[in-house]
């Protein structure tokens, strides 16, 4: 088994690596990929991105938002959390069985003193009945990989604020994460295990894992130019492109509502593939013009702050919403969108 460690924390450098070693490496021998993330949230293939995270929080805060090749539920990391993925050929028998690929990261964990981790269900690992990784994977001609996060020491704090949509009346067809307690493993190490940087912690599974003394005897797996090449094209192919991320995410329907002292104003919309694919007004405001013409010029925009106010500057929106500011109105019809451009 051949080793690599990302240089980058960016998650969507990482996960670009990682499809690049998938579909174009030499697997003759398996590779072992570790990466240590920014703050970020990685939603599965087949999740409603909005229906998942805090839009607001995610964006106040400058997390990272992707959205990964495989299936499963959303998962924050930062830079306390760990995440390893198994790279190999499609034996025809590794798709869909976890504990092939769990097993090795189990008995490390072991052998560092937390000697309670399993695997529990379908694809957690767990620990006094808590969960500290989840796992997924994703095949494709021949090749797979099985990956997954080992929370060591992330901030739990903004997990419940990222991963926690506010309340509004959205009903999106996507199948929600399941929420579950979590668990940092630093408790349960020995204690010299306990005050690890995260660096240290990976190394140590690593060698674990890999059964050697030193990583620097173990075969490694290095990138060339053209590796780096082709994990910028899929970079900007998959993990940095908005229509990848958002507009891979199942059709919704959102209603918002505000009392304004001119009057009460309500937007229903169905958005598919996160854009405005229908958009309905009703209150009891006063405009002097019909406001068909607005929701119109909305149809097929995407469903961001940014695209939307574009498509509403060409309209005086007095005209139509009375005395209502115009910042305070589009706010209303994204404030479950995404802020990005």
């Amino acid at each position: 088994m051949r080793y690599l460690t990302s240089p980058s924390h960016d998650i969507r450098t990482n996960l670009a690596i990682e499809t690049y070693l998938m579909e174009q490496a030499d697997l003759s021998e398996p590779i072992l990929y570790f990466y240590v993330n920014s703050p970020c949230i990685i939603v599965g293939r087949y999740q409603n991105v909005l229906a998942e995270i805090n839009q607001k929080y995610v964006t106040d805060h400058d997390i990272i938002l992707t959205r990964r090749t495989s299936g499963g539920g959303a998962v924050f990391d930062d830079l306390g959390n760990v995440s390893f993925s198994f790279i190999t050929q499609d034996d025809g028998h590794g798709f869909g069985n976890f504990k092939r690929f769990t097993e090795p990261v189990i008995r490390a964990l072991h052998a560092m003193g937390a000697t309670g981790a399993e695997l529990s269900g379908r694809n957690d690992l767990m620990i006094d009945g808590k969960k500290f990784s989840g796992n997924a994977m994703h095949v494709e001609n021949g090749r797979m990989f099985s990956h997954g996060t080992l929370m060591y020491d992330v901030d739990q704090t903004q997990i419940s604020h990222a991963l926690n949509v506010p309340a509004d009346k959205l009903a999106s067809k996507g199948i929600k994460s399941v929420k579950s307690r979590v668990t940092n493993l630093r408790p349960y190490l020995d204690p010299k295990y306990q005050h690890l940087t995260i660096e240290g912690f990976r190394d140590i599974l690593a060698r674990e894992i890999l059964g050697v003394r030193d990583l620097a005897t173990a075969p490694t797996y290095p990138l060339d130019a053209a590796a780096q090449n082709g994990v910028a094209e899929l970079n900007q192919r998959y993990f940095k492109n908005w229509e990848w991320i958002y507009g891979q995410s199942p059709a919704f329907e959102v209603t918002h509502r505000n009392h304004f002292p001119a009057g009460t104003v309500e937007f229903r919309l169905h958005i598919e593939q996160s854009r405005i694919a229908g958009i309905t007004v009703y209150g009891d405001f006063f405009g002097a013009q019909p406001v068909q013409p607005v929701l119109d010029c909305l149809t097929g925009v995407k469903y961001t702050k940014a695209a939307v106010t574009a498509a509403l500057a060409p309209f005086d929106l007095t005209h139509y919403f009375g005395k209502i500011d115009r910042d305070s109105l589009i706010k209303l019809i994204v404030d479950q969108g995404s802020e990005n451009s």
